[in-house]
């Protein structure tokens, strides 16, 4: 399961997620970055109270931050050390922007 809290304020927009972000879940937060991504100069993902990211999450990570790198900034916060091994493995922490 996947809970997507949405803050957006004009061409900001910061998104907490919550739960896992796998081949189930994964469609969902696609679809929402999907809606607005193009009117955004700034997005974070707030992963302070996301548990796991799979290959599919992965996937949409990378395609959110290749359309960011044409409109602004995409940063990801508060990734957990189990997610962030996964970063590091997959060389995702030299593709995105990560603060904690």
């Amino acid at each position: 399961m996947l809970n997507i809290e949405k803050k957006i304020d004009n061409d900001k927009a910061c998104f907490r997620l919550t739960g896992r972000l796998d081949t189930l879940t994964s469609p969902e937060l696609e679809s929402e970055l999907t809606g607005i991504i193009d009117g955004l100069t700034d997005l974070v993902l707030d992963f302070e109270e996301l548990e796991y990211v799979s290959s599919a999450g992965m996937r949409v990570l990378l395609a959110a931050q290749k359309k960011m790198n044409d409109l602004g900034t995409m940063t990801v916060k508060h990734v957990r050390q189990e997610i962030m091994d996964t970063f590091e493995m997959t060389g995702f922490d030299e593709i995105l922007t990560i603060e904690n």
